[in-house]
């Protein structure tokens, strides 16, 4: 079994067979699916989705992009969102230099914001962080020093992890997992394989990231969250281990992180 930690189900790419990428996931051995949110109405989306399937769980937040949307009236209501009894963690979350669809001082207060959001809640964090490492980690290690959120070896992970292994072992520190997409799977790949190689698998989390980082060989196509067999079957080959070991470890992880029952 094999859990998707990271899939945008509401978005429109889905509206057409939204059932069928569900049945394909399930045939393909995902026993449960975190659902994104990354504004308000996405996360009332992913909300109302856990709702509906036993096996959907869902997320709360406001990404990066969308920092600058979320005033204090709207995160009144994030924050009553996240109170429900589906809502497994606070994000997406983080920040982006990237693309600074948002401000970069409104991108750092609203993480901020959401990060004491967690804490008081008790609840894990998944964390956007894109062109900005060393703020990112700043921000967490101040929030892990001053906030002590709970549970203290299972604070988040770092979706879709870019960066290099100086901040994958200060994740790992600060009580992150790392989170592995598609872009493993690419054949110019170099960087996050070696990586992905050397961290402790009792770290590691399989996502897809869909409808966004399509593995290889559908590269191109809609990404969906069967295709996180592709991400765990590359992992396995990396490390030299049966995929079921990996599966194992990484749905184990899964569970942990989001405080799952058994799907």
């Amino acid at each position: 079994m094999l859990i998707d930690t990271h899939v945008h189900l509401d978005f429109g790419q889905f509206d057409d067979d939204r059932d069928a990428v569900l049945a394909r996931a399930w045939q393909a051995g995902v026993g449960a699916i975190v659902t994104i949110g990354i504004d308000l109405d996405t996360s009332r989306a992913a909300v109302a989705l856990a709702e509906e399937h036993e096996r959907i769980f869902a997320t709360v937040g406001f990404h990066p992009h969308d920092a600058k949307t979320a005033d204090a009236a709207a995160l009144v209501k994030l924050r009553e969102l996240a109170g429900h009894p589906r809502v497994v963690a606070i994000g997406e979350i983080g920040l982006d230099f990237y693309r600074n669809y948002s401000p970069p001082d409104v991108q750092r207060r609203v993480f901020q914001e959401q990060l004491h959001m967690a804490a008081e809640l008790g609840k894990p964090v998944v964390i956007h962080n894109r062109d900005a490492h060393a703020d990112t980690i700043d921000i967490l290690r101040r929030w892990v020093s001053e906030s002590q959120p709970e549970p203290s070896a299972y604070r988040g992970v770092f979706h879709c992890f870019s960066g290099d292994p100086a901040l994958a072992q200060s994740a790992i520190e600060l009580g992150f997992y790392i989170g592995v997409d598609g872009p493993i799977t690419y054949r110019n790949a170099r960087k996050l394989p070696a990586i992905v190689k050397a961290l402790p698998l009792d770290r590691l989390l399989v996502e897809t990231d869909a409808p966004f980082l399509t593995p290889h060989p559908h590269r191109g196509k809609r990404n969906e969250p069967a295709y996180v067999r592709l991400v765990a079957e590359k992992i396995a080959d990396l490390k030299n281990l049966p995929l079921a070991e990996i599966a194992q470890a990484t749905t184990a992880n899964a569970q942990a992180l989001f405080q799952l029952d058994n799907p």
